[in-house]
């Protein structure tokens, strides 16, 4: 038997992936109309947070591709650095 090594986090690109498809099927079901009150703002909920996650994913490649594109921007590298919410 091999032993397992602990598991790498997603890659942010491989997150935002998931999240976009999660977010997609949400919104499909919800357009269905088959859902209770209570299960339709559980998905609300879930979905914009799914949503926030999305775009700060965006954010961040956005930011990378500034520090690549003109690696002299002194600001570019300090956004780059700092956490994005």
């Amino acid at each position: 038997m091999a032993a397992k090594t602990p598991a790498s986090p997603p890659s942010p690109v491989a997150e935002f992936e998931r999240s976009l498809d999660e977010l997609e099927q949400l919104v499909q079901k919800m357009e269905q109309g088959e859902q209770s009150l209570d299960e339709s703002l559980a998905a609300y909920e879930r979905g914009v947070s799914l949503y926030r996650q999305c775009q700060s994913a965006l954010e961040q490649a956005e930011q990378r591709v500034r520090l690549l594109a003109d690696p002299t921007q002194p600001e570019a590298a300090q956004e780059f650095s700092g956490d994005v919410d």
